[in-house]
């Protein structure tokens, strides 16, 4: 038998492994172990700093992360979502070390973001901070910086992190173990401060080197800046519609007995947890009477309520509630539909991918919308149009005439914009912005975003009435949300009001509907690690039970079982 001429022969053990970036940057190499950090400082000398993660084999990861075998590695910089949470995340961890440094007996609070881009903060066991004090915070914050400290991470036992965060003074966080099913705890510590935060950090606080501090009412903002420019701050401004729904929020927590989720699920566990339904319902309810009386008392002007709000905010629902009230002192409402009004397809606008771009405000026939609102306020009968989705072009619907009982409702992403309606007298119109403007947080350094809000809610009513998987909408999630940045969140102020559309318990109503949807995604997929985030929030919930939310409730919009999914009382274009 001929022998066979063998290519393959036996090697010792390789002591190194390669990494290849994905956007063509090549493949590097170092002995195994070495940190994902080295290889991203070699392949990008000039920008290494921006770069705060990366995606291996699919996942999200930190970049202390240790190469063990060749990979290919995604970059993740601030300008990406995941990049600027973990900027965030980790600037927030820099200000509580500077602040316990310079104020120990005090304790920093994380409470609600803003629209330019920051973090509301208070400190509470001592006065607010003064202007000099502040200025100082901010100081110490940047000498921490300059020294690019080590931020060390750690998996200790639950007893030792106990006993760690009672030392410290953390009872919130001492609540919130009281429910960790696992019998560890992930840390970071810096300059000898050991804190929990759920998700990852940068490596040293070097990296952290865009960011201010600034007075707000009782409290500061900590600013960060934004992903499109990831390397400036925004124009800092003074959102005072904002700060009220913000007080009003704080004072309902103070009523409900519920300030972080550790409370939340020691009133799902002692079956208080109707009650805190119930109440949350009731605040709704309530705010919803104060907008309609206050329309009421601007009977005799207002002719048109204009709505705006962000994807899954409630609006749908809230028209429907606003509706009833009104109906209640004796006004006549009545909807139309600004997607009727949208231009013919072949004149809508393209975005950057040479998609139509149905979210801009060139979308909108905004001339014929403005000049038909005009003329129905003022009694003339109108022939509506119609916008047929088939054929993509706008045919003719009803003829509407209204009397002064009437009063107009109309819902639309654009409907704050202040060259929707320029011909129409400003006395005429009321504009409403309705979204989940705060968010039940985890602990006093732990925010769950208020979009997370609003995914979870999207995903769960997307399985449900359209069969959209959760990898489906996560996909589509960062459009909507540049989206939203563009056309929705910079005219959130030039509302009349605001209407807070979240409800404390919502995530633990939540969690049973948007566990398995998430679980199905796999981890070869890119919304992996989005799901991944996202479930890893929703562990520290414990579940609530469905039963108890009413029927009229926002939420019901999102989990079915909706009163209101069927109430139409308007005559529609």
């Amino acid at each position: 038998m001929e022998a066979l001429s063998l290519v393959a022969k036996p090697v010792p053990p390789r002591e190194t492994a390669q990494v290849r970036f994905t956007n063509g940057k090549g493949a590097f190499e170092a002995p195994i172990g070495t940190i994902l950090e080295e290889y991203v400082r070699a392949a990008y000398p000039d920008r290494w700093r921006m770069i705060v993660g990366g995606i291996i084999d699919g996942k999200l990861r930190e970049l202390t992360t240790p190469i063990r075998s060749d990979c290919s590695v995604e970059p993740i910089d601030v300008s990406s979502r995941d990049g600027m949470r973990i900027y965030r995340r980790s600037l927030t961890f820099l200000l509580i070390v500077a602040a316990r440094e310079l104020f120990p007996a005090a304790t920093i609070e994380i409470d609600h973001s803003l629209p330019y881009g920051g973090y509301y903060c208070q400190i509470t066991g001592r006065d607010p901070l003064s202007t000099e004090e502040l200025q100082g915070l901010q100081a110490r914050m940047r000498e921490i910086v300059n020294l690019n400290e080590l931020i060390m991470k750690a998996r200790i036992p639950l007893a030792e992190a106990r006993a760690i965060f009672e030392q410290q003074g953390y009872d919130d966080k001492l609540r919130l173990l009281n429910y960790r099913t696992k019998d560890y705890l992930t840390v970071y510590t810096v300059r000898g401060l050991t804190d929990y935060f759920y998700g990852y950090m940068v490596p040293s606080t070097g990296y952290l080197r865009t960011f201010a501090l600034a007075p707000l009412s009782a409290g500061f903002v900590l600013q960060f800046p934004r992903r499109a420019h990831p390397d400036q701050l925004e124009k800092a401004d003074r959102p005072s519609k904002l700060a009220a729904v913000f007080k009003r929020h704080a004072d309902h927590m103070h009523v409900m007995e519920v300030q972080d989720v550790g409370s939340l699920n020691q009133a799902i566990e002692s079956k208080r947890i109707r009650e805190v339904m119930l109440v949350a319902e009731a605040l709704h309810e309530q705010r919803l009477a104060e907008i309609a009386r206050a329309l009421v008392g601007k009977r005799n002007e207002v002719r048109l309520i204009l709505i705006a709000g962000p994807s899954s905010s409630g609006k749908t629902t809230f028209s429907k509630r606003l509706a009833v009230q009104l109906l209640a002192y004796g006004l006549r409402p009545m909807a139309i539909e600004m997607d009727n009004y949208f231009v013919d397809r072949d004149q809508t606008p393209r975005g950057p991918d040479g998609e139509y771009d149905f979210e801009s405000f060139d979308a909108l026939d905004h001339t014929l919308f403005g000049q038909q609102v005009k003329e129905l306020t003022e009694g003339r009968a109108v022939a509506m149009p119609r916008y047929d989705f088939v054929l993509g072009k706008r045919v003719a619907g009803s003829t509407v005439q209204i009397s002064r009982d009437h009063i107009v409702i109309a819902e639309g992403i654009h409907a704050l914009n202040p060259n929707l309606l320029t011909e129409v007298p400003p006395e005429r119109v009321y504009r409403i912005y309705v979204s989940a403007l705060t968010q039940l947080n985890i602990d006093r350094h732990n925010r769950v975003p208020t979009s997370d809000t609003r995914l979870l809610r999207r995903i769960v009513r997307d399985a449900r009435d359209r069969g959209h998987t959760a990898r489906d909408t996560i996909k589509r999630w960062d459009k909507v949300r540049d989206g939203e940045n563009c056309n929705i969140f910079p005219y959130q102020e030039n509302a009349d009001t605001m209407f807070n559309s979240a409800l404390v318990y919502e995530q633990s109503a939540l969690k049973p509907w948007a566990e398995p949807l998430l679980r199905q995604i796999r981890p070869s997929t890119p919304e992996y690690s989005e799901a991944e985030r996202l479930l890893a929030a929703l562990e520290w919930f414990r579940p609530a039970p469905s039963e108890f939310i009413p029927e009229n409730s926002i939420l019901r919009e999102f989990l079915g079982s909706s009163s209101l999914k069927d109430f139409k009382l308007w005559v529609q274009g």
